[in-house]
């Protein structure tokens, strides 16, 4: 059984520090259709202030999947 309060420190080798928990936990399960690269576009705009979704947006645009 998974522990359900731990929270995701690295997602494909990409620090989540500064992201909620929650934000963690679902860029964990949305970087299995992406790339390292699209993982990191994400993260940087989550930590300025981007939600999941925008960032995802912008990810796509910038470097694709």
């Amino acid at each position: 059984m998974p522990a359900k309060n731990r929270t995701v420190k690295t997602v494909k080798g990409v620090s989540t520090k500064g992201l909620t928990t929650r934000q963690a936990t679902t860029l964990k399960k949305h970087s299995v259709h992406h790339t390292k690269k699209h993982i990191k576009a994400m993260v940087d705009a989550m930590k300025k202030g981007a939600t999941f979704t925008a960032s995802h947006k912008m990810a796509q645009k910038k470097v694709g999947t």
